[in-house]
């Protein structure tokens, strides 16, 4: 009788686990393989669509209003200005940490503009961690679905650069300044 309790509840977990597996399959089954198949929606309600970038390095940014490193806004725009014809910098609103971007997509373009004249792509307001992260921050933060590494989003401006094959090329903390060494040497 032991052996087959023993037998049953193998089985039992056994189908517990596939069925686990396969549902974490249909979240995933959502993710593009590649950064080109991404179209999100921009501040203005318009599409940002990732396809229109190949050929260019991509600089992708986490990004908020009432945060220590708000003041980056300036150097994105600088470095995008300055490397417009092989950079692109997409700055992605999110009120993940310490509800440091608690504006609506409104507010926020008028808030960068205004500040920090930005003209760089900047999409709709999205989630970067937990439960609701929005599917291109699980494309970067993710290894299975970027071929590359798993990244941590720890705080606002954390930032991604993607070579002009939509391959990541390495992520930065937010201290790291746009500006940085570690960044502009990819653009040289």
């Amino acid at each position: 009788m032991k052996k087959i309790l023993v037998l049953f509840l193998s089985v039992l977990a056994f189908f517990q686990c596939t069925k686990s597996k396969g549902q974490s399959s249909k979240k995933d089954a959502g993710i593009p393989k590649s950064i080109y198949d991404f179209k999100v929606e921009s501040l203005d309600g318009d599409e940002i669509n990732f396809a229109d970038f190949k050929g260019k390095k991509i600089l992708i940014v986490n990004t908020a209003s009432k945060c220590g490193f708000t003041p980056q806004y300036e150097g994105l725009e600088k470095l995008y200005e300055k490397y417009k014809d092989k950079l692109v910098v997409v700055g992605f609103p999110a009120d993940n940490f310490a509800h440091q971007e608690p504006g609506s997509n409104e507010e926020i373009q008028s808030f960068c503009k205004k500040n920090y004249g930005v003209t760089f792509p900047m999409a709709a307001k999205v989630s970067v961690k937990g439960e609701d992260t929005a599917p291109i921050f699980r494309f970067l933060t993710e290894k299975k679905f970027n071929g590359v590494k798993n990244t941590t989003i720890l705080w606002n401006f954390t930032k991604f650069l993607l070579d002009e094959n939509g391959r990541i090329i390495d992520t930065y903390l937010s201290t790291t300044k746009p500006n940085s060494e570690s960044i502009t040497k990819h653009l040289q």
